[in-house]
């Protein structure tokens, strides 16, 4: 393995960091409430990152994600990376590959996807019905990739769905509750739909895995900054033994979800088998996550507790990402099913 990055990968994370560095602002983002940045995703689609993910591939694309967690930055780029850019280049025809890619590629066309399948959408000869009780950044998209109860993939614009009914959740991800009533989709290229949905969960995982990478490390700096600078009995609170250590806890479970991100996107991108290392790097995001953005709160005091602070951003994207594609007990039996499996005795 080697997760050096090339050189077109180092430079779109370059890009990117500055990007969200200018536009993704504490005022900004107080700014925009619960509700996405324009502004911003109009700069980076200008910037041709989300259309470099076709290039760089997964572990470019986490890294991408990387540099937005560390700013909480109120844009679909991981979901319309995922479910869009990839999902249609992997498994889309011919056509739909000429079609819809070029607009995910100057973010015209925004995808956001109804994963996982949990048995709440049904496809009938080409026609879905039933809901989906929340998806991230629905109010932002023009399509959804669903996946129905038996693992196929369909494309749905949602300017043809009955209802999407705007829901709030712990993070400010533009959300709703989708509801399909005997409606027309398009089906995901042309394969049973099994495979294509493997793959689709394993590269959601592993990326926004990498943005709770991010997330903890920029929750991180901003409680090692506000530790060297606030004195509790005429010392800095970070010469302080308990803080070190909960700092140094804190960096190294950070450390351990990029680790685990990188591997699985690296294993994706060499068309090895990921679904081991992907569910990996999900249970650290998820656990490990939890103990950062607490850790990142707990370590600024009193100003932790603030609901404007930036740092509980951090802690509330933390948590949201810990609800989402399955939380750190259902992801860990699921692995030891895997295991279990693959395992001759």
């Amino acid at each position: 393995m080697d997760f050096t990055p090339t050189e077109e990968q180092e430079a779109a994370r370059d890009l990117a960091a500055r990007i969200f560095g200018d536009l993704a602002t504490h005022e900004r983002l107080a700014a925009a409430g619960t509700g996405s940045d324009a502004e911003l995703w109009k700069a980076l689609c200008a910037a041709g990152l989300p259309g470099a993910v076709e290039e760089t591939g997964l572990l470019g694309l986490v890294l991408l994600l990387e540099e937005q967690g560390r700013r909480t930055a109120q844009v679909p780029l991981a979901a319309t990376c995922v479910y869009g850019i990839l999902a249609v280049a992997r498994h889309g025809t011919e056509e739909q590959r000429a079609r819809l890619l070029p607009g995910l590629r100057d973010g015209t066309t925004v995808v956001t996807g109804a994963f996982p399948g949990t048995g709440g959408v049904v496809a009938h000869e080409g026609r879905l019905g039933g809901a989906v009780e929340w998806v991230p950044w629905l109010r932002d998209a023009t399509h959804v990739l669903v996946a129905d109860a038996e693992r196929g993939l369909w494309l749905v614009r949602t300017e043809d769905a009955a209802r999407i009914e705007p829901v709030e959740l712990t993070a400010p991800w533009s959300a709703g509750r989708l509801v399909l009533d005997d409606m027309a989709a398009e089906r995901l290229g042309t394969a049973s739909g099994f495979d294509a949905y493997a793959d689709v969960l394993v590269a959601a995982r592993v990326a926004f895995a990498g943005l709770q990478a991010g997330v903890c490390a920029g929750s991180l700096a901003r409680a090692v900054e506000y530790t060297s600078v606030r004195e509790q009995f005429g010392r800095p609170l970070a010469t302080h033994q308990a803080v070190q250590l909960r700092a140094a806890d804190a960096y190294m479970d950070t450390e351990a979800i990029r680790v685990t991100a990188y591997e699985a996107a690296w294993r994706h991108d060499e068309g090895l088998d990921a679904a081991e290392a992907a569910l990996t790097a999900a249970w650290w995001a998820s656990e490990a996550g939890k103990r950062v953005v607490h850790t990142g709160q707990h370590l600024h005091g009193g100003m932790g507790a603030d609901l404007d602070h930036p740092v509980h951003r951090h802690f509330l994207w933390g948590r949201q990402l810990d609800a989402y594609l399955g939380c750190g007990t259902e992801l860990l039996a699921e692995l030891g099913d895997l295991l279990a499996k693959g395992d001759p005795s």
